[in-house]
Parts: structure tokens; C-alpha cells; sequence
């Protein structure tokens, strides 16, 4: 079962945290992977690992904000089977203190950067019969979280596109299904504490744990066994749908 043997797959910032746990349990898989990574030198080292357990893949410089950079990427790749759509930045603010610059930051890496891979993708998954797409939302499309209205803005967007895009294309056989993660462990995390909250990491950590239910954050792995599902063709039957994997944050925090 769950088995990605001859698909070809593209991962949006692979090089590090969710997707490259995303992008290693799909080369294991037997799925050729495309990291689509500006941290290259972290992309290599992914690929690297996958390479030494029997995978392969390949590095792709690029900046997913840019339409061009995104569509020589993936016209060049060809043949696409899943997209996953990972790539993401965060931001702490309410709309007073957001300025423009920042929104616009944001906006474009989170959602103008899936758009352009939706853009480049669909036309070739339609080419070729079908595709997957996974789009990586967050509780932030679903709930109000304190000081984050650039981030819930963008991963409201993702969820609203992953729906759009599956009733527009369930026709062409591609289905898009999204994710909805609380908070994962991954280096990205811990930088953002250090970054937000210094000289307050180990308070902070565990008031973040704590927020879900379940009374820890999730590991990238879990993330990552999800999305192959919903990858796979054992998901066959599932398209517009949001998937939350949160410890219990939506629903049980009463």
C-alpha cells in the first residue's frame, strides 16, 4: 500500500522541516522527487539522504514568488504526478502593526508562490491525464490565533484555492486536497521562537507544546505520513478537502 513507484513529484521547499520529511518518505516510497528549494545547499543534503536509501531526486533553484523562475522549473521537469505545495513563511502581528511591506512578504512566498506552481502544474497534469495536489494550510484557515493576521490571511488562501481548484479540475482527473497542521517541531520553529521571543525560548516552547490538546507539537514525520496518503492512490476517492492534523486544536480546545 501507499506505494509512489514510478510517480514523479514535486515538493515546494523540500530542503528542510515538513517537506523534507515529505519529500524523504516519498522517495522511500519509490516517487522521484523535485525539491524546489532557494536553500540549495539544504535541498542537496535532502536529496542526498534519499539518494543513500535507495531514492533519487534532483535540486531545483528557484523562487516559488516568481512565475518565470517557477514555470522553466516545471516545464522542465515535464511530467508532474504530485504536486506538493510546502513552501511557507511566518509572520507575528495583528493588522495594525503588519505593515505593508511585511504583508506583501508574506503574501507573496505563501500565496502568489502556490499560485505560480498551480499555474505551471495544472496545464501538464492535464496533458497527461491526472495529477495530485497537496496544498499545506494550517489551524490558522480555520480558527483566530493571536497575532497572526498575515499568516491566517495566507493559509485561509490556500484552503479557499484548494477547493477552488479541485471542483475546477475534477473533470481533467486531479484531484487537490490540503492540509491543516497545528504547531510541527521543525528548525523553522525553533528560529521563530529565537527570533520573536528571546531570552524566553524555553517558556515560549512549552506554551506552544501546550496549545494542543494533546500536550505536545507534532513531528514533521506525521505530516508527512498523511500526505502520503492523501498522495497515493489509495486516496483515490478523496478531493476538496482539508484535512487538520492538530493534537485536538480545532475541536477540543473547550
Amino acid at each position: 500500500m501507499f506505494s509512489l513507484k514510478n510517480k514523479v513529484a514535486v515538493i515546494t521547499g523540500g530542503g528542510s522541516g515538513i517537506g523534507k520529511a515529505i519529500a524523504l518518505l516519498f522517495a522511500q516510497q519509490g516517487a522521484t522527487i523535485h525539491l524546489v528549494e532557494l536553500n540549495t545547499e539544504a535541498a542537496d543534503q535532502v536529496i542526498a539522504e534519499a539518494n543513500s536509501s535507495g531514492g533519487k531526486g534532483q535540486v531545483h533553484a528557484a523562487d516559488v514568488s516568481n512565475q518565470q523562475a517557477v514555470s522553466n522549473v516545471f516545464n522542465q521537469i515535464g511530467h508532474i504526478d504530485i504536486l506538493v505545495n510546502n513552501a511557507g513563511i511566518a509572520h507575528v502581528g495583528n493588522v495594525e502593526n503588519t505593515t505593508e511591506a511585511d504583508f506583501e512578504r508574506v503574501y507573496n512566498v505563501n500565496v502568489k508562490g502556490a499560485y505560480n506552481c498551480l499555474f505551471a502544474a495544472i496545464p501538464l497534469m492535464k496533458a497527461q491525464g491526472g495529477g495530485v495536489i497537496l496544498n499545506i494550510a494550517s489551524i490558522a484557515s480555520h480558527v483566530g490565533i493571536t497575532d497572526r493576521f498575515a499568516y491566517s490571511m495566507s493559509k485561509g488562501a490556500i484552503y479557499a484555492m484548494s477547493l477552488s481548484v479541485a471542483r475546477d479540475y475534477i473533470d481533467h482527473h486531479i484531484r487537490c486536497n490540503s492540509i491543516s497542521p497545528a504547531r510541527v517541531h521543525t528548525p523553522f520553529v525553533d528560529g521563530f521562537i529565537s527570533r520573536n521571543y528571546p531570552g524566553k525560548e524555553a517558556e515560549i516552547f512549552e506554551k506552544l507544546s501546550k496549545s494542543q490538546p494533546i500536550g505536545r507539537m507534532a513531528e514533521p514525520s506525521e505530516i508527512a505520513a498523511l500526505a502520503l496518503y492523501l498522495c497515493s492512490d489509495e486516496a483515490g476517492f478523496i478531493t476538496g478537502c482539508d484535512y487538520p492534523i492538530d493534537g485536538g486544536f480545532i475541536k477540543l480546545n473547550n
